[in-house]
């Protein structure tokens, strides 16, 4: 019998990642699991530890009564009950800094392709349009525009350091102004999409910043503003979203969150001409992805071996 530890997973990530987790414990994978009932009360009692993305709530933690740790794969912990966990003696971490290039190098990648109207010019030349119609539109440019930042955290930082290597104006809002940086402060939301060109957020999630981006900040942003979203879906309204995209009161979007994915509202997969979509992917590289299941493993043998955690956050 193994004297490894065993874990629950409860939602599944990067595959070659959660193979070396193997190395050190024995994993249980409820999602798989076709009478997942049976299948906690099973396997529940031998877990101390709960493998998951984003998402852990506090029956869960119930169905595992000798649970001491939950292994978040992700920096936003906003779908795991930390109050819940907290109250049961449970440790939660997560996986933060190994992802902060990869979303920001995203988040650049959408403000590009959204000003520049990238996705737009490919579509317009597989068409054919080009031969029919002529040269592409006009765009906006993306060097020297206005940039203002929704959370100037680690990866608001390293968003910040590439939107000065295309010599950009930068901004930020937050709640608190940080001393040690030199980028304009806004205290209001709204006074910032009002002075930008790009706004992008990559705030956390949750009920405080939970359609933070609503109908007048939309409208602030304007008809020639364009909306990046590399946090969470619902820090944006995105009924509020659709709207102004459709008549125009604001320029564009691009958004890699949505509210209840992998479900994306109605109305924006009926919006194609300044809307781009992707599917959650700005840590998604082969990189990143070991990187951050690697932070799990190494909390993981930290609990094993009585060491602190390394990235706790409760």
């Amino acid at each position: 019998m193994s004297d490894k530890p065993h874990v629950l997973i409860f939602a599944p990530w990067y595959q070659p990642a959660m193979r070396r987790l193997d190395e050190i414990s024995v994993t249980h994978h409820l999602y798989l699991a076709s009478d997942k009932q049976a299948f906690l009360e099973e396997h529940g009692s031998k877990c101390t530890s709960i493998g998951t993305m984003h998402h852990c709530p506090a029956s869960l933690m119930d169905a595992v009564p000798n649970l001491k740790l939950i292994l978040n794969f992700g920096v936003g912990y906003d779908g795991v009950d930390i109050t819940a966990a907290t109250e049961r003696g449970v440790k939660v971490v997560n996986t933060p800094d190994v992802l902060n290039d990869c979303v920001a190098d995203m988040a650049m990648a959408l403000a590009l392709a959204g000003r520049r109207k990238v996705v737009q010019a490919d579509r317009y030349t597989r068409r054919g349009e080009w031969r029919k119609r002529g040269d592409f539109e006009y765009v906006n440019n993306f060097h020297h525009s206005k940039i203002g930042i929704l959370g100037l955290g680690r990866i608001g930082l390293e968003i910040a350091n590439r939107c000065a290597a295309f010599k950009m104006d930068i901004c930020y809002h937050q709640r608190t102004k940080r001393s040690d940086v030199e980028y304009r402060y806004f205290s209001k939301l709204a006074d910032m999409a009002a002075a930008v060109d790009i706004l992008i957020a990559i705030i956390p999630g949750g009920d405080s910043t939970k359609n933070i981006i609503d109908k007048e900040i939309i409208e602030a942003l304007g008809p020639q503003g364009l909306l990046v979203n590399v946090a969470r879906g619902t820090v944006v309204d995105n009924a509020a979203l659709a709207s102004a995209l459709k008549d125009g009161r604001l320029g564009a979007a691009a958004l890699d969150v949505f509210p209840n994915e992998p479900e994306v509202p109605e109305d924006l997969l009926n919006i194609e001409d300044n809307l781009i979509l992707t599917p959650h992917m700005a840590s998604a590289t082969h990189y990143t992805r070991m990187a951050m299941g690697m932070v799990l493993y190494n909390n993981l043998q930290a609990l094993q071996d009585g060491q602190p955690l390394l990235t706790p956050v409760n």
